[in-house]
């Protein structure tokens, strides 16, 4: 087969990789040297090595205000899984949004960055006692309960560590059974999966009863989350009908209307010129009507609300850089391949290989009048999959020593990177009006031995 014919459809020898859609907002291309914050690819990368993250600040904020204003009165959730440092919780607060955290660590990392506890959401679906505990002793905004058995543990730990008269706020998280269009892996509201209380058999519902009865316990509302990397509103609108026809049926049972909806999030954002994601300032208002009709037929007051919007803040507002390493042409049956390797890979970016996720890389230290080839970016790692960017033009004299450069690369990539390989993760820098800030500092590989304590 002509490996020509394998790329995607967009892509041409004309793709624009440099298109402003998928970089940050601070970044540009003079010379053929990427730019952002006023600081050269080729700058960072004297002073930090490579592989490097760097994360646009002024994008961020701008990215975190357009959601808090398209979607206000409603509360929106930085998602810290996608990608949590202090400094980063810190931002989130200032920029005015609540953090959604799921593991002790990120819970802690939220707090020491400044976020009030009462702006803090935990989820999990496997909340150890240790993380219900300081989640009740810190007094966090809300914990998302997602099984029977979470619900006998909270009730155990309620009882151990009394916290006087304040309850504790809990939303139920519901399974709608919503099956939006993205990737398998990362849907989260099918009936088949993990997560949260299904609502066929009257399931969520005994589990919104049941916590409505426990001592110390306030239940608040209901909670989903569809997936991630969604573009479109109409999986949203349908779990919106269902979690009010769930609010519908618990007032009928108990002549309670419970007062919050959390819709959760998986806005997706631009990885190639292809994507188009949603903006907030579009689908906020398909949600807040979609919401308020269905309350209306249901003859419910309109709830609190709140979004994730998840990557959706800072995955534009970073990029990767890495050093090119070897080009390999691999001449085939079907035309020529040329293999692009750099200093990274799937230790510090997996999502290519876990669920095929797309992504586009320009050269970023030079000009290069040559003609575009096509080419396959590839990590370092002992794996055919460690796989970067499949397939992009890249120009043809591109060679050892240069800069790749990975746009949309500010969330689930630093979060998500492993120590495969004996790898040291890269570090992560902040970058405003040409001043660049370490966020996480370089692992080293004393910090990687350091753990190994056998003899």
């Amino acid at each position: 087969m002509d490996i020509m014919s394998l790329h995607p459809a967009w892509l041409t020898p004309q793709s624009d990789a440099n298109s402003p859609a998928i970089w940050p907002a601070t970044a540009s291309h003079p010379q053929g040297v990427l730019t952002v914050g006023g600081l050269s690819a080729t700058d960072l990368v004297a002073e930090f090595g490579t592989p490097l993250y760097v994360v646009d600040e002024v994008d961020f904020r701008a990215r975190a205000a357009a959601f808090r204003e398209a979607f206000a009165p409603w509360q929106v959730f930085y998602a810290g899984k996608s990608f949590l440092t202090r400094t980063i919780a810190r931002w989130a607060v200032e920029c005015g949004l609540s953090v959604d955290v799921c593991s002790i660590t990120e819970l802690m990392t939220a707090l020491q960055g400044g976020a009030p506890a009462s702006l803090i959401a935990l989820h999990g679906n496997n909340k150890s006692d240790e993380e219900l505990t300081l989640a009740l002793t810190q007094g966090v905004g809300r914990i998302v309960i997602d099984a029977g058995d979470e619900i006998d543990r909270l009730a155990r730990i309620i009882e151990a560590h009394p916290i006087g008269s304040t309850p504790v706020p809990v939303l139920v998280r519901v399974t709608p059974d919503v099956e939006v269009h993205t990737h398998a892996s990362i849907q989260t509201a099918v009936a088949d999966q993990k997560f949260g209380f299904a609502l066929a058999g009257g399931v969520a519902l005994a589990a919104m009863r049941r916590l409505a009865s426990l001592p110390g316990v306030e239940l608040r509302g209901v909670h989903c989350h569809l997936g991630s990397q969604i573009m479109q509103t109409n999986g949203y609108e349908l779990a919106i009908g269902r979690l009010v026809g769930l609010l519908a049926a618990y007032r009928d049972a108990t002549g309670r209307e419970l007062p919050e909806c959390d819709l959760g999030g998986g806005f997706g954002v631009a990885y190639t010129p292809a994507d188009r994601p949603l903006a907030p300032e579009a689908a906020a208002p398909v949600l807040r009507a979609a919401m308020a009709q269905a309350c209306a037929a249901a003859g419910l007051k309109v709830p609190a609300c709140s979004v994730e919007p998840g990557r959706a803040i800072v995955g534009p507002a970073g990029i990767a850089l890495y050093t090119v390493g070897v080009v390999k042409p691999v001449d085939l049956a079907g035309g020529r391949r040329t293999y692009v390797a750099v200093d990274g890979g799937l230790s510090d970016n997996p999502r290519p290989a876990m669920y095929q996720a797309e992504y586009t890389a320009i050269l970023a230290n030079r000009a290069s009048e040559a003609p575009p080839q096509l080419c396959r970016v590839v990590g370092k790692h002992c794996e055919t999959g460690d796989i970067l960017v499949p397939h992009v033009y890249l120009p043809g004299d591109v060679k050892p020593g240069d800069l790749i450069a990975v746009p949309a690369s500010g969330a689930y990539q630093r979060s998500m990177a492993s120590n495969y390989n004996g790898s040291a993760r890269p570090p992560v820098v902040s970058v405003k009006d040409g001043v660049a800030t370490v966020l996480l500092r370089r692992e080293t590989i004393d910090d990687v031995m350091r753990l190994d304590v056998g003899r």
